[in-house]
């Protein structure tokens, strides 16, 4: 065989295996493009610079949703929150309010990935906790199959480190 007609099998050999569905060089996927989609909380823990652990969402109930484009949408809501005496309106009373939105933590803006170091970098356009808008959050990301870890080092609230577990929505 001349090394014209060896370089045209190997250029149809690797073609032929990147299209297989259940090949390795099909399925290589750069981070960001694992990430796109939406995430259901399943756990989230703070530990504090002292060593204290702490779940600060007793009953985990949340999303996570990162577009393609760089956009991203997240929310937690505490299960149980009490509900309002009247519909929700101009007379609902103002202890009602801070009631539910003490189990409450939502924002969204734009996301970025840092492929080298593993890391998700929200930019907070709008948040819950109007302090945090304008702001940004790199957290470690780890993911194994439909589950993502997402660690956040040294933060205001705790000094130590925050910990979001997700699971792929189906």
């Amino acid at each position: 065989m001349n090394q014209r007609s060896i370089f045209t099998l190997s250029a149809i050999t690797v073609l032929g295996l990147a299209s297989l569905p259940g090949s390795t060089v099909a399925q290589q996927k750069s981070l960001k493009e694992q990430l796109v989609g939406a995430w259901t909380l399943v756990s989230c823990e703070s530990t504090y610079a002292n060593g204290t652990k702490r779940s600060y969402c007793v009953s985990p109930n949340g999303i996570l949703m990162l577009d393609a484009s760089g956009r991203y949408a997240s929310m937690t809501v505490a299960r149980g929150r009490p509900k309002f005496t009247v519909p929700m309106s101009l007379e609902t009373k103002a202890e009602e309010f801070k009631a539910a939105g003490q189990g409450l933590a939502a924002n969204f803006g734009t996301w970025s990935v840092n492929e080298a170091n593993k890391t998700l970098t929200t930019h907070y356009d709008g948040a819950f906790a109007s302090n945090n808008e304008g702001t940004d959050l790199t957290r470690s990301v780890s993911l194994s199959g439909d589950e993502l870890k997402l660690v956040s080092q040294s933060t205001v609230v705790t000094g130590g480190r925050t910990e979001g577990v997700y699971r792929r929505a189906k």
